[in-house]
C-alpha cells in the first residue's frame, strides 16, 4: 500500500514501464521480451568473422554504397534564344 512505499523503499531496480519487443536473433530465430523502450523489433548483430567471404563484401557495399557519379553539365548550343526573347525585354 501507499505507507509502505512511504516509510522504505520499494523492492524493484527500475520504475519504467518495460514494453513488449520482438528480439530477432541472428539464425532468424525470434523471441518476445521486454525492453525499456518502445520498439517493435530489435535484431542481434550478425558477427561478420563467420561469413564468407562474398557474402561479408556484399554486406559492406550495402553499408557503405559508393558515391554518386557527377553528372555532365548541360549546354545550351542546341537551344534557339529567339524563343525565350519575350522574356528578357521589360
Amino acid at each position: 500500500n501507499s505507507n509502505r512505499a512511504a516509510i522504505g523503499h520499494l523492492q524493484r531496480q527500475r520504475y519504467g514501464r518495460l514494453y513488449p519487443v520482438l528480439l530477432v536473433s541472428t539464425d532468424g530465430s525470434t523471441v518476445r521480451l521486454r525492453y525499456g523502450e518502445p520498439k517493435r523489433i530489435l535484431m542481434m548483430p550478425l558477427d561478420s568473422n563467420t561469413l564468407p567471404e562474398a557474402e561479408r563484401k556484399a554486406r559492406l557495399r550495402r553499408q557503405f554504397p559508393s558515391k554518386p557519379k557527377a553528372k555532365e553539365e548541360e549546354t545550351f548550343e542546341g537551344i534557339d534564344l529567339d524563343t525565350y526573347k519575350k522574356f528578357w525585354k521589360k
